[in-house]
């Protein structure tokens, strides 16, 4: 049973790692669309197109839809429709079933080394 926990915490630290990565790439598209949506203000201030009131205005209403532009998949779509909301089900799988779970642990292992590669690569950087 002490297998099943080590690999529902390494699932549980795999999912904050995904979801960490996802919030890191969000704000720094946030910000890449900023900065060009601050250059295109920028040119019609210059060609007199918008005053620069109406350029700030441009900018932040241009980030205010992309953070509002959210992809939602087909299970948060649907689950969003209904009035009543039930936990999503899981399905746990038995022991017996050996090939399966091995080949989780083996690619839970994988990601293990590979996080452990990029971090040695960072602090490698950092020097």
């Amino acid at each position: 049973m002490a297998g099943f926990s080590d690999l529902v915490q390494k699932a549980f630290y795999l999912g904050v790692g995904a979801a960490s990565l996802a919030a890191e790439k969000a704000g720094a598209t946030i910000h890449d669309l900023r900065e060009q949506a601050q250059v295109i203000a920028d040119e019609m201030v210059q060609k007199g197109e918008m005053n620069a009131e109406e350029a700030k205005k441009f900018v932040n209403e241009m980030v205010k839809q992309a953070q509002q532009r959210v992809p939602q998949s087909p299970e948060t779509t649907t689950s969003s429709n209904s009035e009543t909301k039930e936990p999503r089900r899981i399905e746990i799988l038995d022991d017996d079933d050996e090939s399966e779970n091995t080949d989780a642990m083996d690619e839970a292992e994988r990601l293990r080394r590979e996080v452990e590669s990029l971090q040695a690569e960072l602090n490698n950087l950092k020097r």
